[in-house]
């Protein structure tokens, strides 16, 4: 029988072992975008009671917890944006109704789909950190203050950079952190990672230039600029671009290491901004609950286009829907009105909404 101290010792060893074997615990942080507003997210006895985190991730969380409610608004943003990117698809970026995985078991395979949320999620991290750091919300962080200088262009670094570095240097450690703990030789950690850092790529690369002018009159005689992220809504429609353009990957090792390589050899290796993926995606046709997955019964979809992804026959499976007439009211007939408002009238008129048949 098992004495006191043992019991104390494997329990949570048992606790870690399920931890690092449960395939969805890398995107359960997700779940922070649940929790009510007025419950904390920082401090030793909060972040153990988080459930969607990790060990590793709790012990950030104890650590650098000023940048929790950082993370918890990084959640809300995935979520929102995925389904504003997919609310023409089939898969449309349901969120299941309670419990940690915030969008189902879909996430546990390595569809393309899992891809795009990793590289969103990380993504999101590393804005909302920034922002939190131009802000001057965190004590550890502000203003890029590297940013300094003539440019080529003739315009003088100055002003708030924003202090992406730090942003994505705490993405790596917080949302990475999965993934590293679980180790490096094993295909879905790898695909992860490769997609953690193209979502924080798609940042990088779409970094913008803000100025202000300086002179007698509103002349530009001297000109101050600072670098600035692209909006949140940018990131996705470029991440939504790598999704459909994702490449189908396997493990293969090279030498002592292994890496992911297309599955296809015709196709060209992925670059480091591109998403992957290692199995192919459900249909999301047909309601699975186990899954997460509602199915397309009784979804709007678009019945004058046939090819477009918002089309009723991609949406709904085929053939298989119907049209029927709403009244719907709208503004109409609207005028400016000095000074300054816009005075709209209250239309009501008929249209045509096509659903996908239950």
């Amino acid at each position: 029988m098992p004495t006191v101290s043992t019991v104390n010792l494997t329990a949570p060893l048992l606790l870690l072992l399920l931890w690092a074997t449960h395939p969805t615990m890398a995107t359960n942080w997700l779940s922070l975008a649940r929790l009510p507003r007025s419950r904390p997210v920082s401090g030793a006895a909060p972040c153990a009671r988080l459930r969607g985190l990790t060990p590793g991730q709790v012990g950030v969380c104890r650590a650098r917890g000023e940048v929790m409610e950082s993370v918890r608004k990084a959640a809300e943003m995935v979520i929102e944006e995925c389904q504003h990117q997919f609310r023409n698809r089939r898969w449309n970026c349901s969120t299941t109704p309670r419990g940690i995985n915030v969008f189902g078991r879909v996430m546990n395979q390595g569809t393309r789909e899992a891809a795009f949320v990793h590289a969103l999620s990380s993504a999101a991290v590393a804005v909302a950190v920034t922002r939190a750091c131009t802000r001057g919300e965190l004590e550890r962080c502000g203003c890029d203050r590297k940013v300094r200088g003539v440019s080529p262009e003739g315009f003088q670094w100055s002003g708030c950079s924003d202090n992406l570095s730090y942003g994505v240097a705490f993405s790596q450690t917080f949302v990475d952190e999965p993934e590293r703990a679980k180790g490096l030789s094993a295909g879905r950690p790898l695909m992860n990672l490769h997609n953690n850092e193209a979502g924080r790529k798609a940042i990088l690369h779409n970094m913008q230039v803000e100025c202000k002018c300086h002179g007698v009159s509103g002349s530009c005689e001297l000109r101050t600029c600072w670098k600035v992220m692209p909006p949140f809504r940018r990131v996705g429609v470029v991440l939504k671009e790598r999704f459909d353009g994702a490449t189908e990957v396997r493990l293969t090792r090279i030498g002592s290491r292994t890496a992911l390589l297309p599955r296809d050899p015709q196709v060209k290796p992925p670059a480091a901004r591109d998403l992957v993926y290692l199995a192919p995606s459900p249909d999301f046709c047909h309601l699975d609950p186990d899954n997460g997955i509602p199915g397309t019964a009784g979804r709007r979809c678009n019945g004058t286009s046939r090819l477009a992804p918002d089309g009723c026959e991609l949406v709904c499976c085929g053939p298989g829907y119907r049209a029927g007439r709403a009244e719907v009211v709208q503004r109409c007939s609207c005028k400016f009105s000095w000074c300054c408002s816009v005075r709209c009238q209250q239309c009501k008129n008929t249209v045509t909404i096509h659903t996908c048949r239950v």
